[in-house]
């Protein structure tokens, strides 16, 4: 019963840092995706490697989207955690993209952070 209490705990505080990140995204909070987000983390789409740094000075320099008035139309597709590692997958519509991520997450020091995401775009194909 422990190992199941722990997990649903794990799942709530996961949900909760997707949502942060969504929340960061649609709002250009760059502090709030920083905070999520393991300092050495690279992001990695097909033909494409970000540093958090390069990516985040992205986030600065561009129009929120809720500033566009842009929909928040995040939403989380599957949560998959094995003890001390979790995978995230989500739909994430940005601008005129309509991106797949997935989100890998490790628990360090009792702490979930975000330490890979790998995303492309499918605007062009079906969910």
């Amino acid at each position: 019963m422990q190992k199941f209490q722990d997990k649903s705990a794990d799942f709530d505080i996961i949900h909760s840092l997707i949502e942060q990140y969504f929340q960061g995204l649609h709002n250009g909070d760059v502090e709030q995706l920083k905070s999520i987000f393991h300092h050495d983390v690279f992001l990695k789409a097909p033909g494409s490697r970000r540093s958090m740094d390069q990516w985040l000075s992205d986030v600065t320099t561009r129009e929120a989207p809720v500033k566009q008035g842009r929909l928040f139309d995040f939403e989380v597709l599957a949560i998959d955690i094995v003890k001390d590692q979790a995978m995230v997958k989500i739909h994430c519509p940005l601008f005129d993209f309509n991106y797949i991520d997935f989100l890998g997450l490790l628990k360090e020091q009792g702490r979930w952070l975000i330490v890979s995401k790998m995303y492309t775009d499918i605007s062009q194909e079906m969910l």
